[in-house]
């Protein structure tokens, strides 16, 4: 099987394998367009990959139907008060958050404008300007220099680091307009890993978000980098914070994943050997992973974290080769697909549908169907 990964590194740019995979029992190998035996992921009634929605890693209707409205009308009103009907120490504001200023980033970044056009997301500058404290449009803007950063400059540049600092200080200016709002907080955790905040500096960060959510998923998901040894720590201290979270980690909390999570943040570059996969750490990993889905589903089932956990189980089975565990996830999981790992992809939908196609042939080949697996 290590060619067909090799074969993965060539194509993952490229269109998804779903028509060209063919399946066999105990092997899997590529197959000429419209073959007979040619695996097929529409026979699971998955999405089409035109069809996958890169915005979100899971469904939020209200979300969907504000940010259509918004970007229709550009009248920012109407993301204002989704976000202030919006729990503050919950998931689905942080998310929720990211959206918009993602979406005024791309908008902006399609349509920069200049001396004859109106740039794309004018109805952030609007709202900031018409509503200077309303506490949403402080955070999304706050959100939206730190996406813009990332996004536009490189890093150690002047203008990386002027972006940040302006991002800071939005970040604080949020903060003071939203009391007991853990956000803008979660927001500068990744203006501390761009502006290398010192290790006092980002307990102070870290504590003030634990006051707010100690027990807050995406939090620690955004923490995670800063002790990667890609930013300011090393693969001990990432592994170290993410495995004192899962173990604090009470019944029914998605904490448990997190060192699915740090495993992943130190894949190697280039990892074609099998044996990684079915190494002590993954195994663990993944089953920490499996046990916090599993046992939030049964807790807590709208959890909105649960999506980018299974995405992230879908990569890590699928490379595992563990065919049938992924399909179960990715049933959970299809139409949406704005998460780790395929977000880091140019092309999201086409990396997760060729890891999705790899995922149906290696189910059948192993003598799986779409009658086999219950939705």
């Amino acid at each position: 099987m290590d060619i067909l990964w090799v074969l993965l590194g060539l194509l993952m740019l490229g269109a998804a394998l779903g028509p060209f995979l063919f399946r066999r029992r105990g092997g899997i190998r590529l197959a000429a367009p419209g073959a007979p035996d040619a695996a097929d992921p529409a026979n699971y009634g998955f999405a089409l990959q035109e069809e996958l929605d890169i915005r979100m890693p899971g469904p939020d209707q209200d979300l969907l139907d504000v940010l259509d409205v918004v970007q229709r009308t550009q009248d920012w009103k109407y993301a204002a008060q989704l976000l202030a009907g919006t729990e503050k120490d919950g998931e689905v504001r942080w998310q929720r958050v990211q959206a918009f200023a993602g979406a005024a980033s791309l908008e902006l970044a399609e349509k920069p404008g200049g001396v004859s056009g109106t740039p794309g997301g004018q109805w952030l500058r609007v709202w900031r300007a018409e509503s200077p404290k309303d506490a949403g449009g402080a955070v999304v803007h706050a959100e939206f220099l730190v996406q813009q950063a990332f996004r536009t400059a490189m890093p150690g540049t002047d203008e990386y680091r002027i972006i940040l600092e302006e991002a800071k200080a939005a970040c604080a200016e949020a903060a003071l307009l939203s009391p007991g709002d853990p956000v803008p907080y979660l927001t500068e955790l990744a203006v501390a890993r761009g502006l290398g905040y010192s290790r006092e500096e980002f307990d102070q960060l870290w504590l003030k978000i634990l006051d707010r959510a100690p027990r807050h998923m995406g939090a620690h998901l955004a923490a995670l980098p800063w002790f990667s040894e890609k930013w300011h720590g090393s693969r001990e201290e990432a592994y170290e914070f993410a495995e004192a979270a899962a173990a604090r980690a009470p019944q029914g909390s998605l904490l448990s994943a997190l060192p699915l999570f740090a495993v992943f943040e130190h894949l190697p570059e280039v990892n074609l050997v099998r044996s990684f996969w079915e190494s002590e750490v993954v195994r663990k990993a993944v089953g920490g992973a499996q046990f916090a889905e599993h046992s939030t589903q049964s807790v807590r089932p709208g959890d909105p974290m649960l999506a980018p956990v299974r995405h992230l189980l879908v990569y890590f089975l699928v490379r595992s080769e563990r065919w049938a565990e992924a399909m179960h996830q990715l049933i959970a999981v299809d139409g949406h697909v704005g998460a780790l790992p395929w977000t880091l992809s140019p092309d999201p939908a086409a990396e997760y549908a060729v890891f999705r196609a790899l995922a149906v042939a290696g189910y059948e080949a192993n003598g799986g169907s779409p009658a086999t697996l219950p939705h």
